[in-house]
């Protein structure tokens, strides 16, 4: 039996002082991405290409259309941001700067709010990162900012016959120090750009490349409470290279990176408003 006043688990209810926190924070994002000069785009709840988006498609809420074609409901913004601004109104807008205020729905009844920010064709992915700490910053939040590059892992796949992208989702530390090669370890244990040098002595070339885009994108960003986590691997579809996560204990408030749709290399990232909320109410 569902009570009148059951709503399904999963989706979010905002009233008074709650429904005040999640406006100033959409409100001090779209000022700050205005200023930055984004312009504002809504893209529909339904969609066509959310596989791909989203790595597990279970996740995603299929409908159909009137000609039963499957379609479902936005799980993620990314792709139909750049996808839309591309194709549908291509020779209407040459502008390359967008973002959103929407939430997206995952399988069954997850409902969560995101500001994101697309830079279209931008591949230096610190001018968006830079917008997102000036957002934090104006909420009086100093989380931590973690930095990956999904390059690190995807090469020690190819290096290292036993491994799989499944040991570096699952973060399978044991598995990675059972090789006993001492770049390797210092690898897994890189924490700080302080120490990334010591590592890239003595790794091989192509992890030294991929290590150097990363103490680039610390020195660019220059925000002073940042970790590497060179072995996480990102559960998006759509990242190529570096991405970050903004993490305060357990909660995820951002995820951010560098991707290529078709042709087009972009920058862009969300900011997840719930767990913002959570945070500023207590």
């Amino acid at each position: 039996m569902i009570l009148e006043h059951e709503i399904p688990n999963g989706s979010k209810l905002y009233f008074g002082d709650s429904a005040k926190i999640k406006r100033k924070i959409e409100d001090i994002a779209s000022t700050v991405l205005d200023e930055k000069g984004f312009e504002e785009i809504v893209t529909p709840i339904f969609s066509y290409h959310q596989h791909l988006s989203v790595a597990d498609e279970k996740q995603i809420i299929r409908v159909n259309d009137a000609q039963n074609n499957s379609l479902s409901l936005r799980a993620d913004s990314t792709i139909d941001v750049v996808r839309i601004i591309e194709k549908r109104l291509g020779s209407n807008t040459t502008h390359k700067k967008w973002f959103y205020i929407q939430p997206v729905f995952r399988f069954p009844t997850e409902e969560q709010y995101q500001v994101g920010a697309e830079f279209m064709g931008e591949k230096k992915l610190s001018s968006v990162m830079k917008i997102a700490v000036e957002i934090f910053d104006k909420l009086d939040v100093k989380p931590l900012m973690q930095i990956s590059n999904i390059k690190i892992p995807e090469l020690l796949v190819e290096m290292f016959e036993d491994l799989s992208i499944e040991d570096f989702k699952h973060i399978n530390i044991e598995k990675f120090l059972s090789h006993k090669v001492d770049w390797l370890e210092k690898l897994v244990y890189l924490q700080h750009v302080e120490s990334i040098d010591a590592v890239m002595e003595i790794a091989p070339k192509a992890i030294q490349e991929e290590l150097q885009k990363m103490k680039d994108l610390c020195n660019e960003t220059k925000y002073e409470n940042t970790v590497l986590a060179p072995m996480y691997y990102a559960k998006m579809l759509y990242y190529d290279e570096l991405f970050f996560r903004v993490i305060d204990k357990n909660e995820v408030y951002a995820r951010g990176g560098r991707y290529k749709n078709e042709n087009l290399t972009s920058v862009g990232f969300a900011i997840y408003t719930d767990a913002l909320c959570d945070t500023l109410s207590r």
